[in-house]
């Protein structure tokens, strides 16, 4: 395997393995709401997460920005629970509005979690001459990773709202319940370090 393809393999592991369950959790969060039949407006979503993500790993991998890790550390399970909390204001998926706030909000968080991959990226790449192309396939190793837990999220919602005929709202309401208490825990666990 190429060193390119070794980072394209790394960044797609780092997002499916069960040290990025915040990331796991974040996406979960902004894609509860949406069904098969949402695909584009789920690709709009995705997107917007995605150039945010991408372009504080880009500027962070290249020291061009720094931020504290446990700051982001705190902040990441913070945007896990605005997202959760976001989710409790939808009242019917028509979304009457073309450019709805979960895109921003999809967007802007995606900076805060680009933060965090770069963490873990810069550990990689140690003293490596050239970091444009390590920081590519590493990116798009991610986006693969995402793409996969966002099917499965897919195919999960469908078995209830589909199959075993869960109302979606009531659907849409226990899963966001659940990732808020979750995203609740990491956010005092999180916050223990900085207050020392």
């Amino acid at each position: 395997m190429s060193d390119l393809g070794i980072y394209l393999h790394l960044g797609f592991k780092h997002i499916i393995s069960w040290g990025a369950w915040d990331h796991i959790l974040f996406v979960l969060a902004l894609t509860l709401r949406y069904q098969w039949t949402d695909w584009k407006k789920l690709l709009v979503l995705i997107t917007a997460f995605t150039f945010g993500h991408s372009l504080t790993l880009a500027l962070s991998t290249l020291n061009w920005i720094d931020f504290p890790s446990d700051i982001i550390e705190f902040l990441i399970p913070i945007t896990i629970l605005l997202t959760a909390l976001a989710n409790f204001g939808v009242k019917s998926f028509e979304f009457k509005s073309k450019y709805p706030l979960i895109y921003f909000l999809a967007l802007f968080f995606g900076l805060i979690h680009g933060l965090g991959f770069s963490t873990y990226l810069k550990s990689l790449l140690g003293m490596e001459a050239s970091i444009l192309g390590p920081l590519f396939t590493f990116n798009l190793g991610l986006e693969l990773g995402q793409l996969l837990i966002v099917g499965l999220i897919l195919i999960i919602s469908f078995i209830f709202v589909s199959l075993i005929k869960v109302k979606r709202i009531v659907y849409l309401q226990i899963g966001s319940g659940l990732t808020i208490a979750i995203a609740l825990s990491m956010v005092l666990k999180s916050i223990l370090p900085i207050i020392k």
